[in-house]
């Protein structure tokens, strides 16, 4: 994930006296981060080859990573070990671990939206963010979709039940925070549900980690001079988007032709909607954060943020990933 420079939350009240001020200008200190291109530091006069001071000599590239590499390798380690022990003994447990995820990322997009002033009712969306992955992973999608649209409608006369002050504007708040968080994440449970669940998340799951991971080393290589989208993520380039897609098609592809008994073009379409979706989940969240005014969703993920700078990518692509594989590996 990208990372932004702090900044200070506004309140319902200061939203409201700047209508004028454009929620996605970018800050001056912005620095690069996760999955982006590093920063190009030139010095204006450096010492020549010689060691003659005072003479201009050429511009020097430094490259930085933008954030605390060991710290994030170190969690993305153990979060890798939380969820592939249950994924690959007990898949009942992995759908134990989406649910605790989508209840603090619940907890901390709520806390976000009130920070900008909106109020969704915080219990019924935690309930039904957990709710959600159990009845997809017991009973299929129909049981996803009629799981949403309780956990709205509780949420809703929750809500009604307050001020009547915003009540649009905190329904649409709690609508998008479930379907978001909770329905999106339903997804990986539909995928590990089949008796091969455990192959079809890996393959998911491995598609969007090399579209991080090879974004990443693209953008620090080439040094990221082409900006993908500067207003709404500063750190972003073509070049990493090019390291990313070109990551998903090998991974996606291997994976798809020899561990899940696919066709070799199938993986490379799914790599290439998996870039498409992951940068998008990126963005989109990245565009949030900045609209609300913070710089990530929390901070219990050293180097990482929150749990939601996790998820973001990977619950954008859940649908699609789940979509496309089922299509071309039906489930037995």
């Amino acid at each position: 994930m990208s990372e932004r420079p702090p900044a200070t939350a506004p309140s319902a009240s200061s939203r409201a006296e700047r209508p004028d001020t454009p929620a996605s200008a970018p800050p001056t200190d912005a620095a690069p981060a996760t999955g982006a291109p590093a920063a190009l530091d030139a010095s204006a006069s450096q010492q020549s080859p010689g060691g003659d001071a005072g003479q201009e000599g050429p511009p020097r590239r430094k490259i930085r990573a933008g954030r605390n590499l060991p710290a994030a390798i170190a969690v993305g380690v153990t979060l890798g070990a939380f969820i592939l022990v249950p994924l690959l003994t007990w898949r009942a447990g992995f759908v134990i671990v989406i649910c605790a995820a989508v209840a603090v990322g619940t907890f901390e997009v709520v806390r976000a939206l009130r920070l900008a002033g909106f109020a969704p009712p915080l219990v019924p969306l935690v309930a039904g963010a957990i709710a959600m992955p159990v009845v997809a992973y017991a009973w299929g999608p129909a049981a996803l979709v009629g799981a949403l649209a309780v956990t709205v409608l509780v949420a809703t006369a929750g809500r009604a039940a307050g001020r009547a002050s915003g009540l649009a504007a905190d329904l649409a708040a709690t609508i998008f925070t479930a379907v978001y968080v909770g329905f999106l994440a339903g997804f990986a449970a539909l995928l590990t549900a089949p008796s091969d669940g455990s192959a079809r998340v890996i393959a998911f799951l491995a598609t969007v980690v090399a579209s991080d991971t090879g974004g990443y080393a693209a953008g620090v290589l080439s040094g990221g001079r082409h900006k993908l989208a500067p207003s709404v993520s500063p750190g972003k380039s073509w070049e990493g988007f090019a390291g990313s897609a070109v990551a998903c098609m090998v991974v996606g592809g291997a994976l798809l032709a020899w561990y899940l008994d696919g066709e070799l073009w199938q993986g490379v379409l799914l790599g290439l909607a998996v870039v498409c979706t992951a940068t998008v989940g990126d963005l989109g969240e990245s565009l949030l954060k900045r609209d609300i005014g913070i710089k990530d969703m929390g901070n219990l993920l050293p180097g990482h943020g929150g749990i939601m700078d996790r998820l973001d990518s990977l619950l954008c692509t859940a649908p699609v990933a789940w979509m496309l594989i089922s299509a071309f590996v039906p489930p037995s």
